[in-house]
């Protein structure tokens, strides 16, 4: 059976992604509008209301607005805009996140696909909070840097086009210096924390991949884990995925640096823990690609489950 597919947003950074992981798939049928019927209300409302499966690429106040135009009871909708990744209506879609995750996805009407960073970010912290290693009022601090494709069309004018007013030479810049950045609900809610964790993201000179790093002070934490014990518990949570992998502890120790694009063009995640019993501190590290595992790759994934479908079909 062939399921009706259509990206809403599709010309933009993620659409694209989306579009590129779907084509050529039998199984699927992309519907399609041209230029101007993108922009006509009445054959939008058509498509999304033809689909099987909508996937919104748009802007938060957009992606609202297609919800609501859809009329017919068995379209289903993933979001990958921020507007419903904290709506208690929507199901989250990180299928690895909890234990029955999966069957969540699978059965919902409207998924909220993750942001970039809380991808990362969740990963490494909510197992630790599912197994009382971190507690829930702990004053949880991140650091992270993206490529610039995470800003989307704008932001990718502002790196490549050298004939844009908005054009920057900028190496490495830090940015959400009102500590209000919008992915920050998510990881709060998601992780299970009291409080936002303090988030500090930086966007670097290079197109596709990211790093998300959460340092911790195991003395300061209950019992005073050792590093092998943060270690064993994300190995444990994540020893049966296929996108998400733990690298061993002996090797990551030998590691020298990490690199942004190590994932870049992949749908996969690596999670790292540095750590020194002796000073008692811990670096959590993901690595994935912000337009993989963060965004398109997601959205295809969670796209499989509710179709029924092989879960990492057309993911590289």
């Amino acid at each position: 059976m062939t399921s009706k597919v259509f990206i809403d947003g599709g010309a933009g950074t993620t659409g694209l992604e989306i579009r590129e992981r779907l084509s050529g798939r039998a199984e699927l049928a992309l519907l399609r509008l041209s230029d101007a019927e993108r922009k006509n209300a009445r054959a939008r409302r058509e498509a999304l209301n033809e689909a099987d499966v909508v996937i919104l690429c748009l802007p938060d106040d957009a992606a609202r607005e297609a919800v609501s135009m859809i009329e017919n009871p068995g379209t289903r909708v993933i979001d990958a805009s921020t507007a419903h990744r904290v709506d208690p209506n929507w199901v989250y879609g990180f299928p690895e996140l909890e234990p029955g995750q999966r069957g969540r996805i699978k059965s919902a009407r409207h998924v909220s696909n993750p942001g970039c960073y809380a991808t990362g970010f969740l990963a490494l912290v909510r197992p630790l909070v599912r197994a009382g290693i971190l507690p829930p009022d702990f004053p949880v601090t991140a650091n992270a840097v993206s490529g610039y494709s995470g800003g989307g069309k704008a932001m990718i004018e502002e790196f490549e086009d050298r004939n844009s007013p908005a054009y920057v030479e900028t190496v490495v810049r830090t940015y959400g210096l009102a500590l209000a950045h919008k992915h920050v609900p998510e990881m709060q809610i998601h992780a299970g924390l009291s409080h936002p964790p303090l988030f500090a993201p930086s966007v670097g000179r290079f197109y596709r991949g990211m790093i998300v790093e959460v340092p911790l002070q195991l003395w300061s934490l209950p019992g005073k884990p050792a590093v092998a014990t943060i270690h064993a518990a994300l190995a444990e949570a994540y020893a049966k995925e296929n996108l998400i992998e733990v690298e061993d502890i002996r090797l990551g120790a030998m590691q020298k640096s990490l690199d942004a694009e190590l994932l870049k063009l992949t749908n996969g995640l690596k999670l790292f823990v540095f750590g020194n019993d002796k000073t008692q501190q811990a670096r959590l590290v993901a690595v994935l690609d912000n337009l993989g595992k963060g965004a398109g790759g997601a959205a295809v994934q969670n796209l499989n489950l509710m179709l029924g479908l092989p879960e990492t079909e057309g993911l590289l």
